[in-house]
């Protein structure tokens, strides 16, 4: 493979237990995501796309196997420490946006740095960047109510941004969205990309898996498949070896 891996699992299982009942979402996954990659899993429900998120973003973790995140395996890592990892190393955005109503745009795009501790003005300097960023630039002092879903997504997108993560990790981010912000929100993440970002979008619209450079598809806790997208050109990418990884 070439380039720097933000992402290495390595016979990634997951099973969850209820009594004596037990499910195995994720059987064996492999995967490597190099630095600047944009890469779509898409999979039903069901499938283990859900529960992959969560491990990659260290909401969770393994059962069994290996999770590297920028070189640090995660597996051993406590409840705490985990949370400062989500904190340092992942910029999330979701299907629901999660902005706090009562604040202004650039008070919840500044939250991430609030838990980091860094200081009012300069949170401000770099909130008031990213909504630059991402075109909202004269929406500072707007609150969620009084922005459109696109919008209120583009703000998420923002503080998803603002501390300079390692990766940007979106579930869904266009479920709640029509098709004009879906496709606002999708050019932004194509501009994210060409800018040298790490990009891993969950969705389950091939449509939208699509835009992604690389399409991983999960079913059955398992990666089915592992290239690129139809969309774009082999010259593009990395070489894809005959696992269908990246090299």
């Amino acid at each position: 493979m070439s380039g720097t891996p933000v992402i290495e699992m390595t016979g990634g299982r997951k099973t969850y237990t209820t009594g004596a009942l037990s499910f195995e979402a994720l059987r064996g996954v492999d995967l490597r995501i190099d630095e600047g990659e944009y890469v779509a899993v898409i999979g039903p429900s069901g499938s283990g796309k859900s529960t992959l998120m969560h491990v990659l973003g260290c909401l969770d973790v393994l059962t069994e196997g290996s999770y590297r995140l920028t070189g640090h395996d995660v597996g051993d890592l406590d409840e705490v420490e985990l949370a400062a990892v989500r904190n340092l190393q992942i910029g999330f955005v979701f299907q629901q946006f999660h902005l706090l109503p009562s604040l202004p745009a650039w008070r919840n795009v500044e939250l991430p740095l609030v838990y980091r501790g860094v200081p009012r003005a300069e949170r401000r300097a770099l909130a008031v960047e990213a909504l630059e960023r991402v075109g909202l630039g004269d929406r500072l002092e707007n609150r969620p109510g009084q922005l459109s879903g696109g919008q209120q997504q583009r703000v998420a997108i923002a503080r998803a941004l603002v501390g300079s993560p390692a990766m940007i990790l979106a579930d869904e981010p266009t479920g709640n969205l029509d098709s004009a912000s879906t496709e606002d929100v999708l050019a932004l993440f194509d501009e994210l990309h060409a800018s040298g970002r790490t990009v891993v979008l969950i969705t389950h619209e091939a449509e939208v898996a699509e835009r992604a450079a690389r399409v991983v598809r999960v079913l059955d806790g398992l990666i089915q498949s592992d290239g690129p997208s139809a969309a774009t050109p082999l010259t593009h990418l990395a070489p894809v070896g005959p696992d269908g990884g990246a090299r």
